[in-house]
């Protein structure tokens, strides 16, 4: 499917990658991981044609049908089920080629064209586009909705719709979840593990990657290297690959040790100087290894709070909506210092509502919301990385959270986000998503909070800062109730789960793995509640059996006024050749011209017949197709 031989990539001055050598065969589905900047989105632009290699090759099959999520969705007022259906670029071309072949009256191309659109499965692809929505969140009444009036995360969402809907056979998926809430990246997961062809993925989510991926291209340090297995294999072989090359290394400092030794030792006694000089020469040609290490530019830890008051923060019979719209009701919840809850529930079922009601920017409709004298709240959402100022650095940000500490102290502090040197010094307007949440991160950790609030806190960080989140979360001494689509940070971080469904928000008894379960079940109710008003996927093979059986009889009679036309145009040729030969119109072939003239004239009658025939077929071989 796709082969790299010793292919390099600069980007700039950069050398992203060297002596590139691997092959993904067909039907593979390869994790793409690495620190953020190695090369992973480069590595897709080099297989799209965007950008060129420096050096190397890269092959791949001619007419390789390849999807990819767009980055940017045009505010056009295209309705949503449109714009996803686009994505199937043959059927959109066959619509256009029927709508010429129609306006032109040409029935063979108009039952040709019907005949492919049946192969592709496009008499079905609005149902098909309509999945792929439901599946990722969107509403029924969102399908006709136009794309103009979706927010920047629902665009991205449809991008996605769109790149799935391609009937390809190379995906290309650039962090998918980033958008996603926990629901959606269930259902994409159980969506690639149907998927045919060949993908490559970009994620930094460990149990998405592990539960979709069969291979490991990792890039590091310069190098890409092709693993078998998913994620947790490659993690494991690569430790043991670390552990190897430090033992290597190890033993080959001892080696370098013991031989300056002896130089040192005899360097000046002139007996030994062979000696002297021949271990300085084994010691040039050693091709040093390196010491193995994982490199983590993050390394920070939550404070612990100054108070921790018990309760922090108590629900009682509250209410909550926007406007006359309630969307949760009789909510009881009280948190304490240690308690750590995991927010469960499908998209618009309430949970960020929750999360703003707990942080007191909205307030309740009925009942209460009572919190601690010293309760000290740390808020996290998408929202405030678009209140960070771009024209401020992250120091200055710190100091005007802090305008009294040292400057020193603040950019070591900062330092364990990741902003060192002149990076915490420069104004934030050109960081990337990830790059401004961790300063949003930074943020929050400096305050040192006794109530942690966290919706969706990994969008846009790579595995180096998710792990040194875990890790800070894991010893945080307050309470923490969190929203994410990133099932190791909730399974490592949250003691326990609420499933906010149907207007309510309760304990939740199970694991991750019952959630997903439950969503199973409500999936498989909403689609049989879906069924009884539509046909059963039964059904629907025995319609398309049918409808199938009823066009072979148009089809067939279409077939055979074209073999007739064919046969009466040859005779009609081959009568012409004959009466265009002068030796016809000379002595006595008088008789011979005047039965050639009859049988032309009655090949013409025919074949007049047979061309009325054939538009009949065509014409009834479209209305029955159009009806059907």
């Amino acid at each position: 499917m796709l082969n790299f031989k010793s292919v390099a990539l600069r980007r700039g001055q950069r050398l992203l990658f060297k002596e590139a050598s691997f092959t993904i065969h067909s039907g593979e589905k390869v994790g793409i991981t690495g620190a953020n900047g190695v090369g992973k989105s480069s590595l897709f632009r080099l297989i799209l044609g965007e950008i060129h290699v420096d050096a190397g090759e890269i092959s791949m099959p001619p007419n390789l049908s390849i999807a990819h999520v767009a980055q940017e969705t045009p505010a056009d007022d295209r309705i949503a089920l449109d714009y996803v259906m686009d994505g199937d670029r043959e059927l959109r071309l066959i619509q256009q080629r029927l709508e010429k072949a129609d306006e032109s009256g040409d029935g063979l191309e108009l039952a040709r064209l019907h005949s492919r659109l049946e192969a592709i499965g496009g008499y079905e692809a609005g149902a098909r586009a309509a999945r792929l929505m439901s599946g990722l969140g969107f509403a029924p009444s969102d399908e006709t909705k136009p794309v103009n009036r979706f927010s920047g995360g629902w665009r991205m969402r449809l991008n996605l719709a769109q790149a799935l809907m391609c009937r390809s056979d190379l995906l290309l998926l650039d962090e998918p979840t980033n958008h996603l809430d926990l629901d959606a990246v269930i259902w994409l997961q159980e969506w690639l593990s149907r998927y045919t062809g060949t993908l490559l993925l970009v994620s930094h989510d460990r149990d998405f990657l592990d539960e979709t991926v069969d291979h490991v291209l990792h890039i590091e340090n310069q190098t890409v290297t092709l693993f078998s297995g998913n994620y947790s294999a490659f993690e494991a072989r690569r430790a043991e690959l670390l552990a190897q090359q430090q033992a290597a290394y190890e033993k080959q400092q001892r080696e370098i040790s013991r031989i300056r030794a002896f130089v040192d030792r005899f360097r000046a006694k002139a007996t030994k100087a062979r000696q002297v000089q021949s271990r300085l020469k084994a010691l040039g040609k050693l091709e040093l290894i390196a010491a193995a290490h994982v490199d983590s530019p993050f390394q920070f830890s939550f404070g612990s709070p100054d108070k921790l008051p018990s309760p922090l923060l108590r629900l009682n019979d509250v209410s909550i909506g926007y406007g006359a719209n309630v969307v949760l009701s009789d909510v009881n919840l009280t948190l304490n210092p240690g308690d750590r809850i995991g927010l469960l529930g499908t998209n618009g079922a309430g949970k960020s509502t929750l999360i703003k009601l707990l942080a007191g920017v909205l307030e309740p409709q009925s009942g209460e919301r009572l919190e601690a004298q010293d309760l000290r709240i740390g808020y996290f959402a998408q929202h405030q990385l678009e209140q960070l100022r771009t024209d401020e650095s992250p120091l200055q940000h710190l100091q005007r959270l802090d305008p009294s500490a040292l400057e020193r102290d603040l950019r070591n502090f900062l330092a364990g986000f990741g902003f060192r040197g002149d990076q915490a010094l420069a104004a934030i307007g050109p960081f990337s998503g990830g790059e401004r949440a961790r300063l949003a991160l930074a943020l929050l950790v400096y305050q040192k909070p006794n109530l942690l609030l966290l919706d969706e806190p990994t969008n846009h960080l790579d595995l180096s800062a998710r792990d040194a989140l875990n890790l800070a979360l894991q010893d945080y001494q307050g309470a923490m109730v969190l929203v994410s689509h990133d099932r190791y940070l909730l399974r490592t971080v949250a003691d326990d789960f609420w499933l906010v469904a149907d207007g309510n928000a309760n304990a939740f008894t199970g694991d991750l793995d019952d959630y997903r379960q439950w969503l199973s079940d409500r999936r498989a109710v909403s689609e049989a509640s879906t069924n009884a008003k539509t046909v059963s996927r039964k059904d629907q093979r025995r319609l398309d059996a049918e409808r199938r059986r009823a066009l072979k009889p148009f089809r067939e009679a279409l077939e055979r006024a074209e073999a007739a036309l064919e046969k009466l145009s040859s005779e009609k040729k081959r009568i012409e050749m004959r009466l265009a030969d002068p030796a016809l119109y000379k002595g006595d072939s008088k008789a011979e011209l005047q039965a050639l003239l009859l049988e032309k004239a009655g090949i013409d009658r025919q074949l007049a017949d047979a061309e009325s025939a054939w538009l009949a077929a065509s014409e009834a071989l479209e209305a029955i197709s159009t009806e059907m």
